[in-house]
């Protein structure tokens, strides 16, 4: 399949951005304005000052012999570009791959995309409208360079240039519509070349010795024979499934269609190769260019569409679709390879596998929170805080056992906290302590242990540990900081709490 491209160019760009801001300006002439050496000159001006006879690079001295009541604006370098990426983002209805082009315009890789318009005709169509209803000019063409495509929209008349037909596209159109500098146009201009026609065929050769490399490079990324630069405003996601709407969708009925009928290609790709999801997001792209979106994540890479959907049907309630969804874009953000379940001869019928309890987790998260269900494992360290680690893989074996040599609080705060403690002897286990305003008269204690700090990874004072338990029967892990000094007050700290 050759390759097709789709140029558009919004000649006024920044003008109409302001008329869609300002409805005022729709029936003024006014002009933006910039300062280059003590002077200003005109950047943008809307079509009312061009019937006037204003036009870009005009000293605004001279604008305003012309059109003394000339509204004018400053011009603002980073406003075109961020306007360029906001149109770009509207694109992806048409082709998940987009390229800005600075000169006021767009590149859109459209192979494989026009079926679903019917033809290039109606996809054509419907871009124009597209921008049209948004409040801006734009003038298109689909050729099968980047370069042709331009060319033809900057010059020419043609919206879209037949495959293998770029160079009758361009032989009448001027030179600088292959976007040379200005130096080689006015060169060409002077030798009487006032055509693409005219040098077209000359010897490269020839070309290069006279106009150097460039106009010999560009001659060529016409023709195709040439890689161009495209770079895409996103990176295209390798396990993407997009669903364009024929009509735009408003339902939540029609948003779960939607999700099964993405879910069904996607995790039917996925199982070809043998991967699952871990997490996914759904894009739901507005007719009013706004973005909605939802996400999932799973204990497991799974490829079980009911369960997927499920999970995905629990936040649909989130969309906002407005006027309608035109375009649904499905992406897998995270896979990861399947794991073979090993089915136990010996497991009694009716007891759940791996997965199904993870399909329950999952759902379970979903409600919940991402954090409401966790699962631990023991590591090689004495500090702590970093003998367990959080984990969400219910597959994962631990590497070592659980200690179970010393008694350890069920609940492990993330951060010891302060507490306030009254204590006979130094040494001794604590009378009573103050945690959060209330006071604890302890009825039995045992200790202390001492944990030191393991110096390889982090410097400070050891940990004595206390395990006590107090007059309701509750039980504490509470530790002195460091060894008792008379010339500074000791520290305490509980840390965790015993079931």
């Amino acid at each position: 399949m050759g390759k097709r491209f789709l140029a558009i160019w919004f000649p006024y760009l920044i003008t109409d951005w302001m008329v869609i801001r300002n409805q005022e300006l729709k029936h003024i002439p006014f002009a933006v304005i910039t300062q280059e050496r003590n002077r200003q000159i005109i950047v943008h001006v809307n079509p009312l000052a061009r019937q006037h006879g204003l036009h870009v690079g005009m000293l605004m001295a001279d604008a305003r012999i012309i059109l003394p009541d000339l509204q004018t604006f400053k011009h603002n370098p980073q406003t075109q570009h961020k306007l360029l990426n906001e149109l770009a983002q509207r694109c992806i209805k048409y082709s998940p791959q987009v390229s800005i082009d600075e000169a006021q315009g767009l590149f859109l890789n459209i192979v494989g995309c026009t079926h679903l318009w019917n033809d290039e005709y109606h996809y054509v169509k419907d871009t124009i409208f597209h921008f049209k209803e948004m409040g801006y000019e734009a003038k298109v063409c689909i050729a099968d360079t980047m370069t042709t495509a331009w060319a033809v929209t900057h010059y020419g008349k043609e919206q879209i240039i037949a495959p293998t037909k770029q160079m009758q596209a361009i032989l009448s159109l001027p030179p600088k519509a292959l976007r040379l500098s200005e130096v080689i146009v006015q060169r060409l201009g002077k030798l009487g070349f006032h055509t693409i026609n005219s040098f077209i065929n000359i010897a490269p050769s020839t070309l290069r010795r006279r106009f150097g490399d460039e106009i010999v490079k560009k001659i060529n990324q016409a023709m195709g024979t040439q890689p161009e630069s495209f770079i895409t405003i996103d990176e295209i996601n390798p396990y993407q499934q997009r669903l364009p709407s024929l009509e735009p969708i408003s339902t939540n009925k029609g948003v779960e269609i939607a999700i099964e009928n993405l879910l069904e290609h996607l995790c039917l790709r996925l199982k070809k190769e043998d991967l699952g999801i871990r997490s996914a997001t759904l894009k739901c792209y507005r007719v009013d260019g706004k973005l909605q979106q939802i996400s999932i994540g799973t204990n497991q890479a799974s490829i079980n569409i009911k369960h997927l959907f499920r999970l995905f049907e629990l936040k649909i309630n989130q969309i906002k679709p407005g006027l309608g969804i035109e375009l649904f874009v499905l992406e897998a953000d995270n896979v990861e390879e399947l794991m073979q379940e090993q089915k136990v001869i010996w497991q009694e019928q009716g007891e759940s596998s791996l997965s199904e309890i993870n399909e329950l987790l999952d759902f379970i998260s979903i409600r919940a929170g991402k954090n409401a269900i966790r699962r631990y494992l023991p590591q090689q360290h004495h500090w702590p805080e970093n003998s367990i680690k959080a984990i969400a893989d219910l597959n994962l074996l631990p590497e070592n056992e659980w200690p179970i040599c010393k008694p350890r609080p069920t609940v492990l705060l993330n951060q010891p906290e302060p507490i306030m403690v009254s204590a006979p002897i130094p040494d001794y286990p604590p009378m009573n302590f103050i945690y959060k305003g209330e006071n604890h008269r302890i009825a039995k204690a045992d200790g202390p242990e001492r944990i030191e700090r393991e110096w390889w990874l982090e410097s400070g004072e050891h940990r004595d540990y206390y395990y006590v338990e107090d007059e309701n029967g509750k039980r504490y892990w509470l530790f002195r900081l460091g060894h008792y000094s008379e010339k500074s007050s000791t520290k305490w700290f509980i840390h965790g709490f015993f079931a």
